[in-house]
């Protein structure tokens, strides 16, 4: 990596790059698992971040685990889809970032995850840094360097 390049990316803080929680998809910790599905297909994502009511990052949820949680022996069992809560099937070891987190960081922690939560230090939700932002950065700051 040239070392300009290298400037200008270890120069990047998540907080440059990362989308802000007013613009997140999410559940909350109590939500019923029929609205956690309903959030997820009409976001289009494949899993959302998990808060709870004082907007204190908890986890992820993602729809195979809620399917999963469905599925009987001969047929999904739909209606149970309102009786679990998103707390029962959540992921609660996904890694977190805080905004001053550096760029070059945070690329390690994307690179298992399609995003990465970003909390401040008493673990209030403040948005999240996809792999997609990472990888625009990166290839804006390579374009920049040719130049």
């Amino acid at each position: 990596m040239s070392s300009l390049l290298k400037q200008r990316l270890e120069g990047l803080k998540v907080s440059d790059i990362m989308i802000q929680a007013d613009k997140v998809a999410h559940v909350q910790i109590g939500n019923p698992l029929e609205h956690a599905l309903l959030v997820l297909v009409e976001s289009g994502y494949s899993s959302v971040p998990v808060l709870d009511l004082d907007f204190k990052y908890k986890g992820t949820i993602a729809k195979t685990p809620i399917l999963k949680s469905v599925m009987g022996i001969e047929r999904f069992e739909m209606e149970r889809l309102s009786e679990l809560k998103v707390e029962a099937v959540m992921h609660k070891d996904q890694p977190t970032i805080q905004p001053e987190t550096d760029f070059l960081t945070a690329i390690k922690v994307v690179i298992d995850h399609a995003f990465a939560c970003v909390v401040d230090e008493e673990n209030f939700f403040v948005g999240i840094l996809t792999r997609r932002a990472i990888l625009k950065e990166v290839n804006k700051s390579l374009y920049i360097d040719q130049s």
